[in-house]
């Protein structure tokens, strides 16, 4: 028997013997829908999502993703991990038609203003980074970085910080452009991320038609913004034209759909009929832990978006 069979056997095995005789018969249910795509979205999981499942190797667990119908895949932590790596993780994805989604693109300043602040050293900081951020994203096939403006520089008028924010994101777009890449912003809530500058999905579409580049367009956290704002379908119309990737996560928790106040079989429905072939990142935690736990997950996302 080849040493690669015996392992997963034996991994199987031992996991098997763990499991409850509900937890075997969910599984098994599981690779019945193997190599099925059973869902309308792009949807992307992130490395440790299926981990009991697919073990830690993050190869393994792009594959365990592929085998359940995911065709997306997104990795805050992609531009920290090793050259070698990257590639590996990049072959898999083309491997397995998985498209990339975000990853952060720089340092964030999550308690100091940076860009808001309008300070030339910050600045170019943050442009190297992005420069940097190129070479990772040719080399996982990545279309889209994060990019969060930092906090609010609290001794400045906002429109100064929003001009200061502007004209940064618009020499990050001159690096962009060339190499079809685009920098998503993304607005936080304020009860995880208090102080920072961008908050609300108006404020982002404003700050994206002002630079007016297709490089430079918004990341909707449903999550955030079910906590900043709400009134999440007439946002998502309202900047329907700027917003280039969605994240997801229900509230309370920031766990998966179902879970929470958040009636996403409505707003998948709505984002699918708008025609939307981007990612939609699944960054958010598990609400049960362990086998079940990711089983718990699966069926949240097919019920809510088969």
């Amino acid at each position: 028997m080849k040493r690669r069979l015996f392992i997963k056997k034996s991994t199987a095995t031992a996991s098997l013997i763990g499991m409850s005789l509900s937890g075997v018969h969910a599984l098994n249910k599981l690779h019945s829908n193997t190599n099925k795509n059973t869902f309308k979205l792009n949807f992307a999981p992130h490395i440790g999502m299926f981990k009991h499942h697919a073990g830690n190797n993050p190869i393994d667990q792009l594959n365990f993703m592929a085998d359940q119908g995911f065709t997306a895949f997104e990795d805050n932590n992609m531009k920290n991990r090793p050259v070698e790596v990257q590639k590996s993780m990049a072959k898999t994805m083309v491997d397995r038609n998985i498209t990339m989604g975000v990853f952060v693109a720089h340092k964030i300043y999550w308690k100091a203003p940076n860009l808001a602040s309008g300070n030339i050293d910050k600045r170019h900081e943050f442009l190297n980074e992005i420069k940097q951020s190129v070479e990772v994203a040719k080399r996982v096939n990545a279309q889209w970085i994060t990019v969060v403006p930092g906090h609010v520089d609290l001794k400045q008028n906002m429109a100064y910080q929003t001009e200061h924010v502007i004209e940064t994101l618009k020499q990050a777009s001159a690096i962009l452009e060339p190499h079809q890449i685009t920098m998503v912003l993304e607005p936080l809530n304020f009860r995880d991320h208090p102080g920072l500058f961008l908050t609300e999905s108006p404020q982002a579409f404003q700050i994206c038609k002002a630079v007016n580049s297709p490089s430079c367009k918004i990341l909707f956290d449903i999550y955030h913004q079910q906590i900043q704002e709400g009134n999440l379908i007439p946002n998502i119309e309202a900047c329907w034209d700027e917003i280039a990737y969605f994240q997801i996560g229900d509230n309370p928790g920031r766990k998966e759909p179902t879970t929470g106040e958040i009636n996403y079989k409505n707003i998948f429905k709505y984002i699918h009929s708008r025609g939307y072939k981007g990612v939609l990142g699944m960054e958010h935690g598990n609400s049960i832990d362990g086998i079940e736990g990711e089983l718990a997950v699966l069926k949240a996302y097919r019920s809510s978006a088969s």
